[in-house]
């Protein structure tokens, strides 16, 4: 890895909290800034290192790599501001929240931090431990999750307190109910229609909907056992279907053919062309 501060001593996150503290108290925009103001960096920071950590993992180049480094200094930030912020007011400051984290680490693996004074303990797996300090599988899970995220956490939690498959076998059964279930809803009638561009919502329209939502459900449990985030197959299952589609279309040009008139039958040939070439 190359040092591009060779010879300069290291950043410390002093020096970041030194920095946060400083612009708060004399930069104009800094200053105003609240917690409620800064909710939106916050979320479009997140998605900006995942979107980096996306390419860094693809592309493995050094340029992916500094702009991961560059976004997670970006949602860092996001971190020390709302920590000066609380501390102004009193509340707490970012050695506390640091203190936090190392308490809550610690608690979460006993088995490598036991107890002062006690004996390891075995290691249950972190679903497990939290459940117990549960009211519920909801609880603490942010309403605004993503839903394949939301389904995977919700299941997790499930499989914490011992409702859940042996393996993969029963989600995969569960699978294969659940599409015979939207098979049957489908055979009742012609889905809704579209009119004038908008969906006719109706009793089917609902029902198929349901069972819709129970067969991804599934599906996000069969990827869950198997240990694979849904989020990040579906992530990347776009992708493919972009670059493959943007291919479609390159070829279709190359040979003078209109893609939006092509029909079916023609621009399924050209991605079975695509196809081949992967």
């Amino acid at each position: 890895m190359q040092d591009d501060h060779a010879g300069q001593p290291p950043t410390t996150l002093d020096d970041t909290l030194a920095l946060m503290r400083d612009l708060r108290a004399r930069c104009d925009w800094d200053r105003a800034q609240t917690h409620e103001s800064l909710r939106p960096y916050l979320i479009e920071e997140a998605y900006e290192v995942d979107e980096a950590i996306q390419h860094a993992v693809r592309d493995g180049t050094a340029k992916a790599d500094a702009t991961l480094r560059d976004e997670l200094g970006d949602l860092l930030l996001q971190v020390l501001f709302h920590s000066v912020v609380a501390e102004e007011r009193g509340s707490f400051s970012l050695h506390d929240v640091a203190h936090a984290l190392v308490t809550k680490m610690r608690a979460r693996h006993p088995h490598l931090y036991p107890p002062e004074g006690g004996a390891p303990v075995e290691h249950k797996g972190w679903e497990a431990l939290k459940a117990r300090k549960r009211k519920s599988i909801e609880e603490g899970l942010p309403e605004a999750l993503p839903a394949l995220h939301r389904a995977h956490r919700l299941q997790d939690r499930a499989a914490g307190v011992g409702f859940d498959w042996p393996d993969a076998q029963g989600p995969v059964d569960k699978v294969a109910e659940e599409l015979q279930e939207v098979r049957d809803e489908l055979a009742k009638a012609p889905p809704a229609q579209l009119a004038h561009g908008l969906l006719v919502s109706d009793h089917r329209h609902a029902a198929l909907e349901a069972e819709l939502g129970d067969l991804l459900f599934a599906v996000v449990n069969v990827c869950r056992k198997v240990g694979v985030h849904a989020s990040i197959a579906l992530d990347k299952a776009n992708a493919k279907f972009a670059d493959r589609f943007a291919a479609v279309e390159r070829l279709a040009a190359e040979r003078g053919i209109d893609v939006a008139a092509a029909g079916l039958p023609v621009l399924d040939q050209l991605w079975d062309e695509v196809k081949l070439q992967d």
